[in-house]
């Protein structure tokens, strides 16, 4: 009896001779790029380094296209964003210390929003591992370790064979459920070794699958049929699962209304009857999803953001489907299934008894009159306008990246993102300087579509030297810059607190002028031409800048009662 597995497929002649007889000239380098290229890579990102240089010079002989950032923490906001947005493994191609170490914060993003990095670091040389000879450039003690609680899996290499494994070890590591970052790192040496090994030709890291155990969605099934008033939340896991069509389907079928988490903007309709939106941070939303006997949590930890500060306090039954095991159940009791979203879906699709409930969509309406009413008693309408003026100039097939600013505080809650996919912030971790470099990543995975990137004046000084990379490679990306003069949000936290700020007022350059001495067009504009501005600079090809000079407030808190 042959079982699938002793199944091995035989080299033909042609490829025993070339493996016998591989080309001259190759380094441990050219491995690396070959498995790369073996998984489907098309596009790498990253910034040269002294101990990387064997992996680069292996670009110059492969297919490869090789998109190359100025600093590497943007970099990895930049990989981050293609692996969103293309669904594969984007490697970081990443030199030893510094270099390595200034790609955390944007692998600390990619990891809380389950965006598939592979970084591939070098490493000082093999005789300094180990307790070897010390007082390399750029030598870390442990360099591995300080990248273990940021990334998914780290896997390091100290020959060359190893090199064609551990990368496709990483890629599946990467596109396993919960997607996320990892990390690769690879000597100097065995890297500038010229190598004798095979060209890389096979690479089969397929992620292995996260279903759910059935005997779990058969109980889920059955509470959500016999519900009186079931609701759902929708987190970034249903958009990473292309599950946002299996979502809407149960929804129907159990009519039972749905609000999106900032991660899952876009996987429900956003005017569809059932749509609570995205208004997770309102009391009057709270108060609908407490009053749930069942509630539904797919693809959401329900973390700071998505439990309204941790002030929601669910009195019905939950049911969370979660694909990340450490966030099972971690803020609340529920009947906890560890699980793809796709999958789970698709099982309680097939099991769940269609529910009538016709009085769901005015429940539904009547949240959202209560949420307007309250928004509208602020006087915010400066806020209300610019934020609509923006959705009315983006394409609504345009995906659009917002950094840590208020303008991006009032899009996780009243921006229609116009479907799953399409709008993509730093709420995972929180750093600045995300907006612009992830969307260069997403105009590289998409040039036919305009992309749009959204910075305060704080953050956009993070990312400035980007605008030489977006020159450089004539991306699509049109960044708008609301300049109010320094960091907002913390001002308006800090004058609440303390009653008065510190610290957050900045000297900026003029935006518009250096975008120009990049060679990128600048516009400066108002309210009232921002849409006109903005979707002009969005019609043309290349990248753009338009800044806006206004100072935006904060809707209320709104995890108090008002």
């Amino acid at each position: 009896m042959t079982h699938d597995h002793d199944l091995v497929l035989r080299p033909t002649e042609a490829q025993t001779a070339a493996a016998l007889n591989p080309p001259a000239g190759r380094n441990g380098g050219d491995l690396v790029v070959e498995t790369l290229a073996a998984l489907g890579t098309t596009t790498v990102f990253g910034l040269p380094g002294q101990h990387a240089l064997g992996m680069f010079d292996a670009l110059r002989r492969s297919d490869l296209r090789y998109i190359g950032l100025r600093v590497e923490n943007n970099a990895g906001f930049a990989a981050d964003a293609y692996g969103r947005m293309t669904g594969e493994a984007a490697p970081l191609l990443l030199s030893t210390g510094p270099g390595a170490l200034t790609s955390l914060a944007a692998l600390q993003e990619a990891a809380a929003a389950s965006a598939p990095v592979l970084a591939i670091s070098s490493q000082i040389p093999t005789a300094g591992l180990g307790g070897g000879r010390h007082g390399y450039l750029h030598e870390l003690p442990d360099q591995a370790a300080s990248f273990r609680g940021v990334v998914k899996s780290v896997h390091t290499v100290r020959t060359q064979s190893q090199i064609p494994s551990a990368i496709e070890a990483a890629w599946k590591s990467a596109l396993t459920a919960p997607h996320g970052p990892v990390w690769v790192e690879i000597p100097q040496d065995v890297l500038l070794a010229e190598t004798s090994i095979p060209v890389v030709t096979g690479g089969d890291a397929f992620p292995e699958e996260l279903p759910p155990r059935p005997e779990l969605t058969a109980v889920a099934a059955h509470l959500l049929s016999h519900a009186a008033r079931p609701a759902i939340i929708a987190g970034g896991g249903v958009v990473r699962a292309d599950a946002s069509g299996k979502l809407r389907r149960l929804a129907e079928t159990l009519k039972a209304p749905v609000v999106t988490t900032p991660g899952g903007k876009g996987a429900f309709p956003w005017k569809h009857p059932l749509s609570l939106q995205s208004w997770i941070e309102d009391r009057h939303t709270t108060d609908f999803l407490e009053d749930a006997d069942v509630l539904l949590v797919v693809g959401s930890g329900l973390g700071e953001l998505s439990s309204n500060y941790h002030t929601f306090k669910p009195r019905g039954r939950v049911i969370q489907i979660e694909a990340d095991l450490g966030k099972l159940e971690s803020n609340h009791p529920a009947l906890g299934i560890h699980a793809d979203a796709r999958l789970a879906l698709q099982a309680l699709l097939e099991t769940v008894s269609e529910r009538e409930d016709v009085a769901a969509p005015e429940r539904v309406r009547e949240v959202l009159g209560k949420v307007s009413e309250r928004i509208g008693a602020q006087e915010l309408t400066l806020e209300q306008d610019v934020l609509a003026s923006v959705r009315r100039a983006l394409p609504a097939d345009s995906p659009s990246f917002w950094d840590m600013t208020i303008l991006a505080y009032w899009a996780w809650s009243a921006f229609d993102a116009k479907g799953p996919n399409h709008l993509h912030s730093a709420q995972g971790a929180g750093g600045l300087g995300y907006g612009f470099p992830a969307a260069l990543g997403a105009a590289v995975a998409d040039p036919t579509r305009p992309v749009l990137a959204v910075s305060g004046d704080g953050g956009a000084l993070y990312s400035i030297a980007e605008l030489a990379t977006a020159r450089q490679y004539d991306l699509n990306v049109t960044w708008l810059i609301v300049d109010d003069g320094g960091y907002g949000i913390l001002r308006e936290y800090m004058t609440d607190a303390f009653g008065q700020a510190t610290a957050t007022e900045l000297t900026r350059p003029d935006y518009v002028a250096l975008a120009e001495s990049f060679g990128v067009p600048g516009v400066r504009t108002t309210p009232e031409t921002l849409e006109a501005d903005l979707a002009k600079a969005l019609s043309e090809p290349g990248p753009s800048v338009v800044v806006l000079p206004a100072v935006l407030r904060m809707f209320a808190p709104t995890h108090l009662a008002t």
